[in-house]
């Protein structure tokens, strides 16, 4: 029986690398959505500042809202279908989308279609979300020596999504007009669709197991000769609840909202700004905010070995300042040049934290760190969709000097994230009873501690 069921294991873990990575690349796209084309639509559909801000801020919305239940789903079910349904609800709204540019735009697409434009942005962003399907799918194929490559593929390659069609989708469109641009990207999600479709596959365990029906152990037990030495041990949902019973975990939320969804606002936002404030053309602008989101993701590979050398507090010390400093150099800047510089300390500083700050869960909470990582990436991505209409309000109340003047919003919040983590460094001692008393609240109960077990913890690493 076991011979049987191990010739009947299906695909790879680099085949189901490559495509998924793929896939994730396409769902992120949907951060940059409108933010390249918001210039575009602004005129045609009479929007203020703020409903501009509404409008590139949309699809990190949903990404926010539903990121803890599909990762909880991937962990159930390996991964394929929740992978499969998130694609397929973006490529449904984008369909939509795509129908009524053509239809529409630019003589009739009037301020009516503003709430169906803000409908359709936060369905598409639910791609976003096949970083937290994408994250355990993989770890559960790769061995544990493997993980950290093969996670790293995964999201350094699938980040750069959002970065690189903020940088292309002004070329498409002076080459395709806008309804064209838009229906090469729905023709690139649907490749992304099909190729995860008919190339990836669940890890092992997840085929035999739910597939063919095997005992948990025998699964397991044949899994491993697969190389797969990661396992789903118990719900995430313990772990949730576990971690939002510690401020430590509201801390981290509080300040991943500002460095993570600084990140998804500002890469949606900046467009905006160039385009708007500098004047500059729509594939410059694009390309300025290209190179925010491209470079704030590339800084996270040494901002989590600053991390292993400095702490995890002292790092995010670091981060926040050289955002502090960013936001006030763009609070000042006379021009094109200094604001650029502005940005990318920003993008530095952000760029760092969010890689610094996960690296601060399995101190404070390693009975729940499972539980933590949902509540600080699934939260802390609500920055994405409260930083963008901050700032197209500051622009309607103060006419153009409202676009420098809204980065002393990040300046705050820079500044009070640094107190926080003064605050977390200042009270580590007591993380030891505070895991000794959720310890006893799991014995009481007569259950086993809200621990992720080793195969669990590794679905569960750095976050977007």
């Amino acid at each position: 029986m076991s011979e049987s069921a191990a010739v009947n294991v299906k695909g790879s873990r680099i085949r189901t690398l490559i495509v998924t990575a793929f896939g994730f690349f396409m769902g992120i796209s949907g951060i940059a959505l409108f933010g390249p084309t918001a210039a575009l639509l602004r005129e045609p559909m009479e929007l203020s500042a703020t409903q501009v801000g509404w409008l590139v801020a949309m699809p990190a919305l949903s990404g926010a809202l539903i990121r803890v239940v599909f990762g909880a789903w991937a962990d159930a079910t390996g991964g394929k279908i929740p992978f499969l349904s998130l694609l397929g609800i973006m490529l449904g709204a984008m369909a939509i989308l795509v129908f009524i540019l053509f239809a529409y735009y630019p003589d009739d697409l009037g301020p009516h279609f503003y709430p169906v434009l803000l409908l359709l942005g936060a369905v598409i962003g639910f791609g976003v979300d096949t970083f937290s399907v994408g994250i355990p799918m993989n770890a559960y194929w790769s061995p544990m020596r493997k993980q950290g490559r093969a996670l790293g593929v995964f999201a350094g390659f699938g980040n750069a999504g959002a970065g690189a069609f903020t940088l292309f989708v002004p070329f498409l469109v002076a080459a395709l007009t806008l309804p064209g641009a838009y229906l090469f990207w729905i023709i690139l999600v649907g490749i992304a669709f099909l190729l995860v479709a008919v190339f990836a596959q669940n890890a092992p365990y997840f085929q035999l197991h739910q597939r063919d029906g095997l005992p948990r152990d025998e699964a397991e037990a044949i899994a491993k000769k697969f190389g797969q030495e990661a396992f789903p041990r118990e719900s995430l949902w313990p772990a949730l609840f576990e971690a939002a019973r510690a401020w430590r975990n509201w801390a981290l939320v509080l300040t991943y909202f500002v460095s993570f969804g600084g990140f998804l606002a500002l890469t949606a936002w900046l467009p905006t700004y160039w385009y708007d404030y500098h004047g500059m053309t729509a594939t410059m602008a694009g390309s300025l905010a290209a190179a925010f989101g491209i470079w704030t993701g590339l800084v996270r590979v040494p901002g989590g070995a600053m991390a292993d050398v400095l702490g995890g507090e002292p790092t995010n010390f670091i981060a926040f300042g050289l955002a502090f400093i960013g936001s006030v150099t763009l609070i000042f800047a006379d021009g094109a040049g200094p604001a650029l510089v502005g940005t990318m300390l920003i993008a530095t500083g952000f760029g760092i934290s969010n890689a610094a700050q996960f690296s601060l869960v399995p101190i404070y909470l390693p009975r729940a760190i499972g539980g933590a990582a949902g509540w600080i990436g699934g939260l802390g991505g609500f920055g994405g969709t409260a930083f963008p209409p901050i700032m197209g309000f500051f622009v309607d109340w103060q006419g153009e000097q409202g676009f420098a003047n809204g980065f002393i919003v990040f300046a705050a919040l820079s500044l009070m994230s640094i107190g926080i983590m003064i605050l977390l460094r200042a009270t580590r001692g007591g993380v030891a009873a505070a895991v000794a008393a959720a310890d006893e609240r799991a014995a009481k109960k007569g259950g086993t501690v809200p621990d992720t077990g080793p195969g669990e913890s590794a679905t569960q690493p750095e976050n977007t």
